[in-house]
């Protein structure tokens, strides 16, 4: 029944879920460029927008380890169709929606769940479940690779879309990038897993996840991947109004989340390596310490195009570079065999930061005029998930004897 896998399926399989996330969170993370139009469009009021991505960022996380449970029970291909195709609804159904309830229907609950199922946990977890032990470190990085790619394509073009045709029309464009994502599915989903051994006897994903949430290091990790979730939802949600607080055009936002996800390509596939040479806690802890360094450098630059480019940079070496490491802790602690679950657990905490760090900024805005205060909250919680991930479990990285 079990069979290795020859190394062009091992390549094919890790492009076709890189490909995937590509779509997923390309689309995902750059719906920050429909504030204004939006805004300016409907008269909703930023706040109330705002809201609508909030609701979104915590139904991404939520649905992640719901997804990842089907997924483990039943196998990944029908949650990732059903998930592309709600996310091409939301984003096809929201130019209909006139008040702030009806875009918590269609971006926060639609489109979220939609790119949710598609995304990490579901997409790691069949990698996983299908890939050699001694590929998936690199693997993940690759496939995470695929989610910044995607973030640096679609921004600049949903930009252009928005400036050419108005926002509704690009939107609906979206929805439409969003189903080039089924035929990929396939290539991922066509090869059996591969055996495993597990050290102990399966004892469900009941008992997995009960281990789990009683585990000191799982809920250590749990607690610095809240502060990568703020940290990306505020940025990836309100870039765009910092950009225009500085007076600059809106190119320079879409440019920036573009850089972001160019930068985040090489930091993915770094970070994917240094699994295999390094204990993750320590890589965790140097990518969190960073951003808190990059932030204190930004407040005090001068807010021209230049700084944001150079800070897009900076943040996006370790902007979703954080999952490898995260998913290979995971991975150490309770094997593959619920990855996909108990990994999405991890990301609904990494959402519930995330929808704060969107709906707090909303409100920031909406009340001081500014978000002067969200950076300072968001650079001291990356300094705290830096000390945070430093008392995790974890056993050291074995070098290779020499003969």
């Amino acid at each position: 029944m079990f069979r290795t896998l020859s190394k062009p399926e091992v390549l094919l399989t890790t492009l076709a879920a890189a490909g995937i996330l590509a779509i997923t969170m390309g689309g995902r993370q750059s719906l920050g460029l429909f504030i204004a139009p939006l805004d300016a469009s409907t008269g909703l009021g930023i706040a109330s927008i705002s809201l609508a991505l909030a609701v979104g960022q915590f139904t991404w996380g939520a649905i992640q380890p719901i997804a990842g449970a089907v997924a483990d029970r039943y196998g990944p291909r029908a949650v990732l169709i059903a998930g592309i195709l709600l996310m091409a609804l939301g984003s096809a159904v929201t130019p209909f929606m006139h008040s702030g309830f009806g875009l918590i229907v269609s971006l926060g609950l639609f489109s979220a769940i939609g790119s949710g199922a598609g995304s990490f946990s579901v997409l790691i977890g069949a990698a996983a479940q299908r890939l050699p032990l001694e590929a998936r470190g690199t693997a993940s990085g690759v496939i995470n690779a695929g989610g910044s790619f995607g973030q640096f394509v679609f921004a600049p073009v949903l930009q252009k879309l928005i400036q050419g045709l108005g926002w509704m029309n690009a939107m609906w464009a979206l929805a439409v990038m969003t189903l080039a994502a089924l035929p990929l599915v396939g290539k991922l989903t066509s090869g059996q897993p591969v055996a495993v051994q597990h050290a102990t006897a399966d004892r469900g994903i009941g008992h997995a996840v009960r281990e789990a949430m009683g585990d000191r290091s799982y809920l250590l990790l749990h607690a610095g991947f809240f502060t990568c979730g703020f940290h990306i939802a505020f940025l990836v949600t309100h870039l765009p109004g910092e950009v225009n607080l500085c007076g600059l055009p809106p190119a320079v936002a879409s440019w920036s989340l573009a850089i972001i996800g160019l930068a985040n390509i090489f930091g993915s596939l770094y970070a994917g390596s240094c699994v295999a040479k390094y204990r993750s806690k320590y890589v965790l802890a140097t990518m969190y310490g960073s951003r808190a360094l990059l932030i204190a450098a930004y407040l005090v630059a001068p807010r021209n195009e230049w700084t944001f480019y150079i800070f897009a940079a900076g943040l996006g070496f370790t902007w979703l570079a954080t999952v490898p490491p995260t998913a290979a802790i995971v991975g150490k602690l309770f094997g593959i065999r619920y990855l996909a679950t108990l990994f999405g657990l991890t990301l609904l905490s990494h959402q519930i930061g995330g929808f704060l760090g969107a709906w707090l900024g909303g409100l920031a805005i909406s009340r001081y005029g500014d978000y002067t205060w969200m950076w300072y909250a968001d650079m001291a919680l990356a300094a705290a998930a830096a000390i945070i991930n430093l008392p995790i479990r974890e056993a050291p990285i074995l070098k290779p004897v020499a003969a």
